[in-house]
């Protein structure tokens, strides 16, 4: 067993399926089925069931996932380590983010994290709770996490790096008539038409709460990517509510923000394994705590 057995192991598991596979790491098909095929045969196990046209994991295969990108990362983590004398000047950082997170402070870390060391690529993944991004860190399909929670995150594996506070606001079409004032009480939202986000966010869980209280507010739309939803609120659909993130981009585009009274904050946080990262992640996390300062 060699380390590229491994990726393309993992190539036919994050794609889906040998053909998909075989173009994105641009290999043969046949070439990709034979060497998946010398792999199990060393092992002695099946890692792949095929079902028709396409395969699905075998419990072995399942159990191999972790451990096959704990080596990967590991050995870029030792390739990394050779290169690190030369200052980050090549290399990739694998994160993942939640979407309001990604928007800020994301952003304004991998700025400041390029001016430092521009040779470095940055490949993003996106999750939508706090627990997706932790089981992408887990997994090791990121090295780093950015999530967003009600309280503080707890996870025995992972090292947590609180970030900052982000308190949600309410986002408005240019002719809200909504009272006067750059803060809304809870209240006020009686009888708007709110444009929300799934299950599971804390977004969702404060529009649920309103509704639990017999504040008479409608669901006029339920969206499960975050991007559609200031795009519908500028075009006066409805309103929403969203972590302060969003507001540079809410008043750029002509919506009106306000804060929202009693404040509800999403608590933003990195989540990273606490051994085993490569220069670059060592390096994000260090400039992370230095913004947070």
């Amino acid at each position: 067993m060699d380390a590229r057995q491994l990726g393309y192991f993992l190539a036919v598991v994050d794609h889906g399926g040998f053909g998909r596979a075989a173009e994105q790491i641009h290999i043969a098909q046949p070439s990709l089925s034979q060497a998946i095929a010398n792999l199990e045969r060393e092992l002695g196990v099946q890692l792949f069931h095929r079902v028709g046209r396409g395969v699905v994991l075998s419990e072995a295969g399942r159990q191999l996932v972790e451990p096959a990108r704990q080596v990967l990362r590991d050995l870029d983590a030792a390739r990394a380590a050779a290169q690190a004398v030369k200052g980050l000047q090549t290399g990739r950082l694998d994160l993942v983010s939640m979407p309001s997170p990604g928007i800020e402070p994301l952003t304004e870390m991998m700025c400041r994290f390029a001016e430092k060391h521009p040779g470095i690529e940055f490949r993003v993944d996106g999750a939508f709770t706090a627990d997706e991004v932790v089981a992408s860190v887990r997994t090791g399909v990121a090295e780093i996490g950015l999530l967003g929670s009600a309280g503080d995150v707890r996870t025995a594996e992972l090292r947590v790096q609180p970030i900052a506070d982000q308190p949600l606001v309410l986002i408005s079409p240019p002719d809200h008539g909504l009272p006067d004032g750059e803060t809304v009480r809870d209240v006020d939202l009686e009888g708007l038409r709110l444009i929300v986000s799934q299950y599971g966010t804390y977004m969702r869980r404060f529009v649920d709460d309103l509704i639990a209280r017999g504040i008479g507010v409608r669901i006029a739309a339920e969206v499960a990517h975050r991007t559609s939803i200031l795009a519908l609120v500028l075009a006066g659909f409805g309103h929403a509510v969203m972590p302060s993130s969003w507001t540079p981009l809410a008043e750029r585009g002509g919506a009106a923000v306000h804060r929202i009274e009693p404040a509800w904050d999403l608590r933003i946080a990195l989540v990273s394994r606490p051994e085993g990262l490569t220069p670059a992640a060592k390096s994000f996390l260090e400039l992370a705590a230095d913004w947070r300062r």
